[in-house]
């Protein structure tokens, strides 16, 4: 996949693609969110919804079909996938140079 202008993800597009595994609907992304990240990561339900109209048009999610009609909810698509799968290999490379000796923590 070639690089796309929204790589590397932000922090919030990130934790919504991840989350988006199983089908949610927004405010139930936004309480998963908070759990995968120990609290630390509150998302509005502005930028929730502006982060996921990108995530929608560059088809990395989609809308699938619910039960309560008055819930929208959102599903991670193949591709969306394969970009949490080159994140994934970016991050872990970063994290490797960290452990390679080239690091050192200051006491």
């Amino acid at each position: 996949m070639k690089r796309h202008k929204l790589l590397p993800l932000t922090e919030t597009m990130h934790y919504i693609l991840l989350a988006l595994r199983e089908p949610l609907h927004g405010y139930a992304i936004m309480q998963v969110i908070e759990v995968m990240s120990n609290g630390q990561v509150r998302i509005a339900a502005g930028t929730l919804y502006g982060a996921i109209e990108n995530l929608l048009k560059y088809n990395w999610i989609v809308l699938v079909a619910s039960d309560d009609p008055r819930r929208k909810v959102y599903h991670i698509t193949k591709e969306g996938l394969a970009v949490l799968q080159i994140e994934k290999e970016r991050l872990t490379h970063i994290l490797s140079l960290y452990e390679g000796g080239n690091f050192h923590e200051e006491d």
